[in-house]
């Protein structure tokens, strides 16, 4: 809008009528102390200003807004019929104006000129909003980096009351905070704790976590620096996106030590005790059939029947002995594989038969589906059988209202996948990835069934040395699927069609 003042009426009249012809909004003042007042409740882009008026003039006027926060920057156009001369022009300047303009007043250049100072208001005005707005978003800013100062000092805070070493890294992974902890393994900041020759490739496997945005678990062994020791410590680092582009990471290495030497002579105490078992549970065993064979022609005596019960229970005890074993050979690097041709559908069809031979009190029904494998691949057959009773047997234990179970084998990208599937009581949905955890058993089946919770780990380390891979799918009161997948890998060493 354009505010006028002039104390002629017919004056403002006229330049009115030629501003509003080309679309521009014009407001009026018949004196300076009304124009004034009208500043100080309006904005105008442009004030077109008399000099000669009664009472306060122009001049007074001009030099008034000038020295008002709100109007100083309000371009004035002087108009006077008058005062041409030089000392006035330049006290026009002086008082806050940026033109002179004479009467009779010419509309071209009128309009000229205030074309002129509308668009440098305009462009101001649009400068000015701008302006506002990078303030609202560097202060906006100012408040973020503060917050996430004020963060990054918590975190440190936090990191530093841990028991447990503790320290941050940037982006590629150089560390700019650590702990007191830190110390008691490395000399200063910028050197990692020593690490035991064996455990060097954690920095490969952080290198791909780090390019996968992924966490990173790992059981490694750092040297202490004043005894020379490697303790044991698990090592979790966890990425932090910050503004969706940023990427910190926070990392801890627990001392875990004093449990794994405890784990160590725990296995150690199993290896010891199983072996020792297994001399008289062998014997045991041995008698028991020697005397059910004497007594062959009297199976309806109550001794019979007891020496049977014995053979039952021996044997359950010497498969949780033979678990045990195996356990401690998987801890002391003992439980090998001997890698033969093995014909897989053979050995699937007699593990079947000897379950079912195993089982005779029950009415069982194994149905075999799926793909056949016609050649022989590279396996240890005991092992594989081993795996293959395991599964069976769960499969009969933990469905003992149902009778059929399914064997199913497929074929796909060079494996060979052979799953279980029973009908029985299920797992929660939750439990299935800890199954193949050591002693591990799942709550609502530990009071019903008998178990160490060492079979389905034994049997994922086993596949595990073949190259293959265990798994599970379950769904509570619903029936159970496990599965191994072994590679198919024929005696040239080239994968099976």
């Amino acid at each position: 809008m354009i505010l006028i003042v002039d104390d002629k009426q017919e004056n403002i009249y006229s330049l009115e009528k030629t501003l509003h012809a080309k679309g521009f909004q014009v407001d009026s003042a018949l004196s300076g102390e009304e124009a004034l007042k009208k500043c100080l409740k309006h904005d105008y882009a442009l004030i077109i200003l008399d000099v000669q008026m009664p009472g306060m003039d122009g001049y007074e006027v001009a030099e008034t807004l000038s020295g008002t926060k709100k109007t100083k920057d309000i371009p004035i156009l002087f108009l006077s019929a008058v005062n041409r001369e030089k000392h006035y022009i330049t006290k026009g300047y002086d008082s806050g104006g940026i033109d002179y303009i004479t009467k009779p007043v010419d509309p071209d250049i009128l309009l000229l000129k205030v074309k002129t100072f509308y668009r440098l208001y305009e462009q101001t005005y649009a400068l000015q909003k701008m302006q506002a707005v990078l303030q609202i978003e560097v202060r906006q800013r100012q408040l973020a980096q503060e917050g996430l100062s004020l963060k990054l000092e918590e975190l440190n805070a936090t990191l530093e009351a841990l028991p447990q070493i503790a320290f941050t890294t940037d982006a590629q992974g150089n560390v700019d905070f650590v702990n007191q902890q830190w110390y008691r393994y490395a000399e200063d900041k910028d050197s990692w704790p020593v690490l035991h020759p064996t455990d060097a490739h954690i920095f490969e496997q952080w290198r791909l976590s780090m390019s996968l945005l992924e966490s990173l678990e790992k059981e490694v062994r750092i040297q202490e620096r004043h005894s020379n020791t490697f303790r044991y410590h698990l090592l979790k680092i966890v990425p932090i996106v910050q503004n969706q582009d940023q990427v910190r990471w926070v990392g801890t290495m627990t001392d875990i030590d004093v449990q794994k030497q405890l784990e160590k002579k725990k296995d150690e105490f199993l290896s010891v005790a199983s072996h020792e078992l297994k001399t008289p549970l062998t014997s045991i065993k041995a008698f028991a059939e020697i005397a059910l064979r004497a007594m062959k022609d009297m199976a309806d005596h109550k001794a019979y029947g007891y020496l049977a019960k014995v053979q039952d229970q021996s044997r359950k005890l010497h498969s949780l002995v033979q678990d045990l074993l195996d356990i401690s050979r998987l801890e002391s690097g003992g439980l090998v594989v001997n890698l033969d041709q093995v014909n897989i559908d053979a050995l699937i069809d007699q593990v079947i038969e000897s379950i079912l031979m195993t089982h005779q009190h029950r009415r069982l029904h194994i149905e075999r589906t799926g793909e056949r494998l016609n050649e022989p691949l590279i396996a240890d057959a005991l092992r594989v059988e081993q795996v293959l009773s395991n599964y069976l047997s769960n499969a009969v234990k933990y469905a003992p209202h149902s009778d059929l179970i399914t064997l199913h084998t497929a074929i796909s990208d060079g494996f060979l996948q052979v799953e279980v599937h029973d009908q029985g009581i299920g797992i929660p949905r939750h439990k299935i990835p800890y199954v193949f955890d050591k002693f591990y058993r799942v709550q609502e089946a530990s009071a019903q069934f008998q178990g160490l919770g060492l079979g389905l780990h034994i049997c994922q380390e086993i596949i595990r040395q073949h190259g293959g891979t265990c798994g599970a799918q379950s769904e509570l009161g619903k029936g159970s699927t496990f599965y191994f997948t072994l590679p198919l890998i024929n005696s040239n060493g080239t994968e099976s069609n």
